[in-house]
């Protein structure tokens, strides 16, 4: 089977955990951090050309800590997408703070701007963008907004490490920006996650939170928690960003294949949308994601699913129910005021294109993916 995703670990990875173990210092308590986290921190915060790096245990705790770091309370109401993984909401909801679900637009499953200014009320304090699969959001259009209602932009880039909007990195535009660190992410450290800034009160106001709320020992000046990340984690994402460069450079080159191989086709059958690119947006192909088109797009997809599996191939839908359609997050009836979102929620299905999947593997998916078409027209 081939795997939705696969975190590429080498000898590396293992030995500098090793010396972890060996130096017995398995986390840091100081503000800073520990030894490896700097370094991991120093790393990312060079790639992303901003100031402040500020690591944490996941994304979560990434997207809580930045809520919390320009002071999101209760009454308070932030816009984001319901589709999306439910931490984004999740973050909100901790914060005591309303999520405010606003659509998507069809082209690549980010926050509708239009539907954006509609849902801005006099509570709204913040705007969280998803750079869902890695497609960067519209932020020209988000940072406008944000400037015309006095609104914070904190960019959820947990899946889009790499990619870029005007050849600037995602998660560098708003106030803040959220990464995730999570098994299956472009970047790894098992579980981990981090937050970038160009402001350098927010950025210690950040190291405080990671860390209870503390500067000297137990002097607890804000509310904080336990976000730190461990050095076994750092030592794992250091290494990581060692490779970074040619992790995206094989995601790009597999993707690329995989278009290439399926743009004649979909031409001729019309029921299926890859993802598209432009001269703005530089995806990191986190995901692959496919939309299936017509009256019969679910059933489409449910006959493509089962194909793939049946012949080895890791598949993934994100996110069917969208947030808002989950148990918890139904009583803020949003049920039916978000067409685009529950569209999308019933025609993506995202393939397989990490640096273990190789040429064969695309060709493979491909040929698949066109016979089944060709027997479902």
């Amino acid at each position: 089977m081939i795997p939705i995703n696969r975190p590429w670990i080498d000898e590396e990875e293992k030995k500098e955990v090793m010396k972890v173990l060996d130096e017995n210092i398995l986390t840091s308590a100081s503000r800073e951090g520990g030894k490896r986290v700097q370094e991991f921190e120093n790393s990312l915060k060079d790639f992303l050309n901003v100031k402040h790096v500020i690591s944490v245990n996941s994304g979560t705790a990434a997207l809580h800590a930045a809520l919390l770091s320009i002071g999101i309370k209760s009454g308070d109401e932030v816009l984001l997408p319901s589709f999306t993984f439910v931490a984004t909401a999740n973050s909100v909801i901790a914060t005591g703070a309303k999520p405010v679900f606003v659509d998507i637009n069809k082209k690549d499953y980010t926050i509708d701007t239009q539907d954006l200014r509609k849902k801005i009320t006099n509570r709204t304090k913040a705007i969280i963008p998803v750079h869902l699969y890695g497609h960067p959001a519209d932020l020209n259009e988000i940072i406008d907004i944000s400037n015309s209602f006095s609104l914070d932009i904190i960019e959820d880039a947990c899946q889009s490490l790499g990619s870029t909007y005007k050849d600037k990195h995602t998660g560098t535009f708003g106030k803040l920006g959220c990464f995730s660190l999570y098994a299956s992410k472009v970047l790894t450290s098992g579980e981990g996650g981090a937050v970038s800034t160009n402001d350098d009160n927010i950025a210690d106001i950040l190291k405080m939170i990671r860390n209870h709320g503390m500067v000297e020992g137990y002097d607890t000046r804000i509310f904080g928690l336990n976000y730190r990340l461990p050095e076994i984690s750092a030592a794992i994402a250091k290494i990581q960003m060692k490779k970074i460069k040619n992790i995206l450079e094989v995601r790009r080159k597999n993707s690329i294949l995989l278009s290439n191989l399926l743009e004649k086709f979909i031409e001729q059958i019309k029921t299926l949308k890859i993802p598209e690119e432009d001269h703005i947006k530089k995806f990191n192909w986190y995901l692959y994601t496919l939309c299936f088109l017509g009256t019969k797009d679910s059933l489409l997809r449910e006959h493509i699913k089962k194909k793939l599996i049946e012949n080895g191939i890791g598949i993934a839908i994100y996110y069917d129910p969208p947030v808002h359609l989950t148990p918890y997050y139904r009583k803020f009836g949003f049920e039916g005021l978000l067409p685009s979102t529950e569209w999308a929620s019933k025609c993506v299905l995202s393939l397989p294109v990490h640096p273990f999947v190789s040429e064969t593997d695309i060709e493979q998916i491909a040929d698949l993916l066109k016979k089944e078409l060709s027997i479902f027209q």
